[in-house]
């Protein structure tokens, strides 16, 4: 049975529900990575399932995969392409996170400095060539 129009939500209100613009809706459709059911008039209803499809992109591009690689991942029929993808995303995040890490440091260094020039600072100047 075919989902009725209460179920389902417009483009403005999919795009409101998830921060997004309704055009990046329109973008991921055009993409591939979106298929919403269209109405006799050809109105955009978005399902459950096409939800979770749109929470998945928004969680997906946060850890910083692209459109296409998400285009890839979804279309990839072997598990083992796909767990490869994932395990390269998994060390670009990890590698990621030690980047920001460091720069915390730096700032801790910073926010630590008594001196009127922090460029000065032995504590910030030990910061600094301590990272690679």
């Amino acid at each position: 049975m075919k989902a009725s129009h209460q179920e389902t939500l417009s483009i403005g209100q999919a795009a409101d529900r998830f921060g997004v613009a309704a055009h990046v809706l329109r973008h991921w459709e055009a993409m591939g990575l979106l298929a919403p059911a269209r109405t006799r008039t050809g109105e955009r209803r978005y399902s459950a399932d096409d939800l979770y499809r749109i929470a998945l992109i928004v969680k997906a591009k946060a850890a910083g995969f692209s459109l296409d690689a998400l285009g890839e991942m979804f279309t990839t029929g072997d598990p083992t392409d796909r767990q490869a993808m994932l395990r390269q995303q998994r060390a670009d995040l990890k590698r990621r996170i030690a980047e920001l890490e460091s720069s915390v440091h730096l700032l801790d260094a910073v926010l630590s400095c008594k001196h009127e020039d922090f460029a000065r600072c032995p504590t910030f100047r030990a910061a600094v060539a301590e990272q690679p």
